[in-house]
């Protein structure tokens, strides 16, 4: 097998806000010894996760076998996981705020088409859905749990309590048409062929807001592992809560 040397395009920042976590936590268990000191289980998991390298790809390049490649990186997802803050707590900062920008976006799995309760009929494919707050500027605040492709976006939203958690906040927010029904401070464009002139303008500047959001998609894009996830969907939840608190402490 060839090895070959690869970048992430990750700040170093980044690198030593995850060894001191994995060290925190060896000490907190006791742990002395490992297969990888902290800085390379690190820089494995941060391999996996921004660029999607498999397991087999990461244990010829670190020279280590499969199943200690797969233990360090389920052991740094949940290290990071147990860090990510909880719709409460982002409501701290989301309060702050002028307003929020809601939005869902489906994160693509492995899966065969027997698999209906993760098709997405409105995506055309399988993959778990995930609701998104983004502040105005189109930077990511929170990512909620990762619930099956067939959700529709306002149960999500539901589901999760964003809807309860921004009314009680009495927090503004923009939202797509498929957010019809959130309630009044639910900002959504008009729906119909036949708009009126002052309704096609308000949907204009709505979606020059909403657009936005679209940044914080990409971020989460950007970490490549989420583009096409091929592990159990009982993990896809702790991976987007992994890549959202590296994605808080590179910021």
């Amino acid at each position: 097998m060839l090895v070959y040397p690869s970048s992430i395009d990750l700040s170093s920042r980044t690198l030593r806000y995850l060894s001191t976590q994995l060290r925190a936590r060896r000490r907190e268990i006791g742990m002395r010894w490992r297969g990888l000191p902290a800085d390379r289980q690190a820089l494995l998991a941060l391999a996996h996760l921004r660029c999607g390298d498999t397991y087999t790809q990461l244990a010829a390049g670190f020279r280590i076998g499969v199943s200690t490649v797969y233990r360090s990186i389920h052991e740094v997802i949940d290290v990071l996981a147990a860090l990510a803050p909880t719709l409460a707590e982002a409501m701290k900062t989301i309060r702050t705020k002028a307003f929020v920008i809601l939005d869902g976006t489906l994160l693509p799995i492995d899966r065969i088409a027997a698999d209906t309760p993760y098709y997405s009929g409105k995506n055309k494919r399988h993959g778990m859905n995930v609701q998104v707050l983004t502040d105005p500027f189109g930077r990511l605040l929170w990512a909620s749990p990762a619930l099956p492709g067939s959700v529709h976006d306002l149960t999500a939203a539901r589901t999760h309590g964003i809807i309860g958690a921004r009314a009680t906040a009495e927090l503004k927010c923009w939202a797509d048409k498929a957010y019809q029904g959130a309630g009044h401070s639910v900002r959504v464009p008009f729906r119909g062929r036949r708009l009126k002139r002052w309704q096609r303008r308000h949907n204009s500047t709505h979606a020059k807001i909403r657009c936005l959001g679209e940044q914080s998609m990409a971020t989460l894009k950007g970490w490549r592992l989420l583009r096409k996830l091929r592990c159990s969907t009982t993990r896809i939840t702790a991976i987007v809560q992994a890549v959202l608190v590296l994605h808080h402490a590179s910021a």
